[in-house]
């Protein structure tokens, strides 16, 4: 099929493009500290540590870049392996607060669990369950003004987990919905790029949450708030004995 090739080669070639275009920026900022330091600016003690500190910055900003194009490129490929089997949801999500506590207070975030009345377990993988949820949980702090609130609630839905992180923060306008995942894509470019992310996040959670057998979505009102659902299947200690 000639049509599904050029679809394929499209693909591939805007793929190449969005990666060079992340790669040329932290370098050029990374090439240009360097000259300026080389130039004299190292012997100055009072710009000195702040040129280094910047180098330091773009620097990372490769590294996390590098570290998500790897992730979502073993996931894709079948290479990343799951151990996947019953594993209950509480822990999990307790920990992930843990991690994302500090950033939150910063802000003046509050961090809201809703958990259901009886301990619940998915079939899914601990480490990709906690990659999942950080990035959600992550995305949300970014985009929530402070004195906001982000909200992570589960409960049973027949035979799936559902798991939601809701923010208070900025939305998501309704044209770009249905692109939040993609590699890349970023709504308010300027503003993504200044909070640091890779533009890669939601891709990952996308392809992590398809290889444990799930589904996520996302819906959002502008000015109000945005809501990412995903379903995991249930694992049957969770589910009710019948007698």
């Amino acid at each position: 099929d000639i049509t599904h090739v050029r679809r394929l080669e499209r693909v591939r070639q805007d793929f190449v493009a969005n990666v060079s275009h992340e790669l040329k920026t932290p370098l050029a900022a990374i090439k240009a500290t360097v000259e300026t330091l080389l130039d004299g600016a190292i012997d100055d003690p009072e710009h000195n540590v702040k040129f280094l500190g910047r180098v330091h910055e773009n620097a990372e900003r490769l590294h996390f870049l590098v570290q998500d194009l790897l992730t979502l490129s073993r996931i894709e490929s079948g290479e990343e392996r799951l151990a996947t089997g019953p594993l209950l949801i509480a822990p999990v999500i307790e920990s992930c607060v843990s991690r994302q506590e500090h950033r939150a207070l910063a802000k003046q975030l509050r961090l809201v669990q809703i958990a259901p009345a009886e301990p619940l377990a998915a079939l899914a993988d601990e480490e990709a369950l906690s990659q999942i949820l950080d990035n959600l949980v992550d995305n949300a702090i970014k985009y929530t003004p402070a004195e906001g609130e982000i909200t992570l609630r589960w409960y049973a839905d027949g035979s799936w987990v559902v798991l939601q992180v809701a923010d208070t923060g900025v939305g998501i306008p309704e044209k770009d919905l249905g692109r939040v995942f993609e590699r890349f894509y970023r709504v308010d470019k300027a503003r993504s790029r200044e909070l640091g992310g890779t533009g890669l996040g939601l891709s990952i959670v996308k392809h992590l949450v398809q290889a444990l057998g799930g589904s996520i979505q996302a819906t959002s009102q502008l000015g109000v708030g945005s809501t990412f659902t995903v379903k995991l299947p249930l694992a049957e200690a969770s589910l009710p004995v019948e007698v």
